[in-house]
């Protein structure tokens, strides 16, 4: 009996609050729970296939980041989209962005330019939807900054992609079904890479800047 405790780990109601929080925020972030949409407690437990209490915490925790708002008589109600929000995001990312990029191209390697090019030719694919790229379209804009950006800056910096990843993942997911989006995608990439590989800091700023006020302007139109 003592090897078996020692060989396996108890399950807890933790662990099934952070399943039921990881699961819950996913559908949000995609947009497959709808922004302005109410759910009952014990409609969502039945979702998931989970008792009610753990429901409650991972909604509390989720309210806490501004994902859900909570309603009296155990309901809650998927936060609806705000476009002043998604303005006030960009507007702070071009205060940052363009300034840390100005510093990191002297900083990347031809190397590294290399294997982002390799990975944003993946984004112009046709068959990868928003859905599909997220994860690396952020790790990829993270690279490009990483080398002149302190802990305090990706603190700030993953605080507003994370304050704007439904927004992207569900305004830009509503052009998935255009292909001419997808070529776009690619190519908007593929521009950025070649102002850094330049190594001169104005035209990286200037193109960091071009990138996020054209993205912004495409995820407003789309959410629109």
């Amino acid at each position: 009996m003592a090897t078996l405790r020692g060989a396996l780990q108890p399950i807890t109601s933790r662990s099934v609050v952070e399943q039921a929080t990881e699961e819950l925020r996913r559908a949000i972030l995609t947009g497959d729970l709808a922004p302005g949409a109410e759910y009952s407690l014990r409609e969502l437990a039945g979702m998931l296939d989970i008792s009610f209490i753990p429901i409650r915490e991972a909604l509390r925790s989720l309210e806490s980041e501004g994902l859900v708002i909570m309603r009296p008589g155990r309901s809650a109600v998927i936060a609806p989209l705000d476009l002043d929000d998604l303005h006030g995001i960009y507007r702070l990312r071009r205060a940052l962005e363009p300034e840390i990029a100005r510093r990191a191209c002297a900083l990347l390697t031809d190397e590294e330019l290399d294997r982002l090019e390799s990975l944003a030719s993946e984004f112009g694919a046709r068959e990868h939807g928003m859905a599909d790229i997220y994860d690396d379209h952020h790790a990829f804009h993270l690279a490009l900054l990483a080398p002149a950006a302190t802990a305090w800056d990706i603190r700030v910096l993953t605080t507003l992609w994370r304050a704007g990843e439904r927004y992207i993942r569900i305004g830009f997911g509503r052009l998935d079904p255009d292909p001419t989006e997808h070529e776009r995608r690619g190519k908007a990439h593929g521009d950025l890479l070649a102002a850094f590989r330049t190594r001169d800091p104005a035209t990286v700023a200037a193109a960091v800047e071009q990138h996020l006020a054209r993205n912004e302007k495409i995820a407003f139109s789309a959410l629109s």
